[in-house]
């Protein structure tokens, strides 16, 4: 098996160690995390079968008809649900469109909960009606385990351990299928099938994809590759965690190239774990030093998120 060219952690040392294993855990985390703003977690719990159930279910998804799937593309929601064809979205500053398609899945909630009128439904595809209940097994299965990572993470930082948890309790947590086809576009200079970004929301969580291409930027300014190993999550920190720890933990820039010698279509499900729209994206208590000021200004997780969707292009 590849090594893996980031720290790796073990999330069973938090959750059913002792405590010096816990302790551990947290420092490598929580170092890993402001080092590089990556790690790889093993024991997570993520079962391979349900990653594979998926995958299968979404591979027939992005293999039905553009017009089908064009009948669940939800531009006025930001596309924050459904699908977003192919070419739409641009990373933030990058005048040439990604090389993928993908599908959003979001937090599913009941007609009379607070929050239904603000976060948009989710488009469930009448042709492919197994798709609903493999696709929520895994967004609630990895919304745990974004929670005992933003727990973790809180420790590190000083906070209380519901301080994290509990600004992405209800959030607007989405699921991101990504089909990455083979194309004509690999041959235009600058084109990419995920240009240079960083991500929006709090913290990330990405199961072996299906290929390799994954890279990330280093301190130092250069490009490395991250492998795609069976049983790991990769872990990074979005804008959102930049801006509650004014840069402690740090959003690191990744991107996703185009692949190399005969090409292959690629897949991956990223979960990007938000915040609850009104939390506020404020320092979080006791990070700021004498004198230190806020870098970014104060503003709630939904102002800042369709912010950013139309930086992306996808609003």
């Amino acid at each position: 098996m590849s090594e893996q060219s980031i720290p790796v952690v073990n999330l069973e040392h938090y959750t059913q160690g002792d405590e010096s294993q816990k302790q551990a855990f947290i420092k490598a985390l929580g170092d890993g995390l402001r080092e590089l703003g990556f790690v790889a977690v093993e024991g997570h719990g993520v079962s391979k079968d349900l990653i594979d159930r998926n995958y299968a279910a979404f591979k027939a998804l992005f293999g039905l008809d553009e017009d089908t799937k064009k009948k669940y593309e939800r531009p006025e929601h930001g596309r924050q649900r459904g699908y977003t064809s192919f070419g739409v979205e641009h990373a933030k500053g990058t005048a040439k469109a990604d090389l993928k398609e993908f599908w959003h899945v979001g937090r599913e909630l009941e007609s009379d909960h607070p929050l239904s009128e603000r976060m948009p439904p989710n488009e469930w595809p009448d042709e492919l009606p197994q798709l609903k209940e493999e696709a929520l097994n895994y967004y609630q299965t990895l919304d745990e385990v974004g929670r005992q990572l933003l727990e973790a993470l809180g420790i590190y930082l000083g906070q209380e351990p519901d301080q994290l948890p509990s600004m992405a309790r209800d959030g607007n947590s989405v699921m991101r299928i990504i089909h990455y086809p083979v194309c004509d576009g690999f041959s235009d200079p600058g084109a990419m099938r995920a240009a240079a970004h960083e991500d929006i929301n709090l913290i990330t969580l990405l199961p072996q994809a299906t290929e390799s291409g994954l890279e990330i930027m280093t301190r130092e300014g250069e490009w490395l590759g991250i492998n795609a190993i069976p049983g790991q999550l990769i872990v990074d920190t979005g804008d959102m965690m930049k801006r509650i720890t004014n840069d402690q933990i740090p959003a690191t820039r990744h991107r996703v190239v185009n692949p190399q010698g005969e090409p292959t279509e690629r897949y991956s499900m990223p979960f990007f774990v938000h915040p609850h729209p009104d939390c506020m994206l404020d320092v979080l208590p006791g990070l700021l030093e004498d004198g230190e000021q806020r870098k970014y200004p104060a503003m709630t997780a939904d102002e800042y998120l369709l912010e950013r969707l139309s930086e992306n292009k996808v609003k």
